[in-house]
């Protein structure tokens, strides 16, 4: 296979597979809906708002952002681990602040669906979520 149909081969993989992450989101219980992207008075610095919705049982497995995290619970109760500290429980209405940087993870342990508004300060230009190691 030549070089050209080697990169054509890899650039429709590369694009399938990121066609696939919001329905592979969806087979896992995880809903991302984008609600707001704003630059900030800071130069390389934006904010990002989404709502998460989580089925039952469901696990966002351990991950980082490039800036801080405030993670406001809007229904449901969801389990925390920071950095592979404690786990910290919220219910509708609670809130929790997650460091740049901090790995982290967030499970709905109750029966029903849980919700969370996630706002973001971030560095302006990089990947918002990434996989820990």
């Amino acid at each position: 296979m030549n070089a050209t149909r080697r990169i054509t081969a890899a650039a429709l993989a590369a694009g399938a597979a990121f066609a696939l992450q919001p329905a592979l989101a969806q087979m896992t219980g995880l809903q991302r809906t984008d609600l707001l992207k704003h630059d900030l008075g800071i130069a390389g610095r934006e904010t990002i708002q989404t709502r998460v919705d989580f089925a039952p049982g469901t696990l966002a497995p351990a991950h980082s952002h490039p800036g801080e995290e405030v993670a406001h619970v809007l229904e449901g109760t969801l389990e925390y681990q920071i950095d592979g500290g404690a786990p910290i429980t919220l219910r509708a209405g609670q809130s929790l602040f997650i460091p740049a940087g901090a790995n982290h993870s967030a499970r709905n342990v109750g029966d029903s669906k849980a919700s969370e508004l996630a706002t973001y300060i971030v560095d302006k230009g990089k990947p918002l979520v990434v996989p820990a190691p």
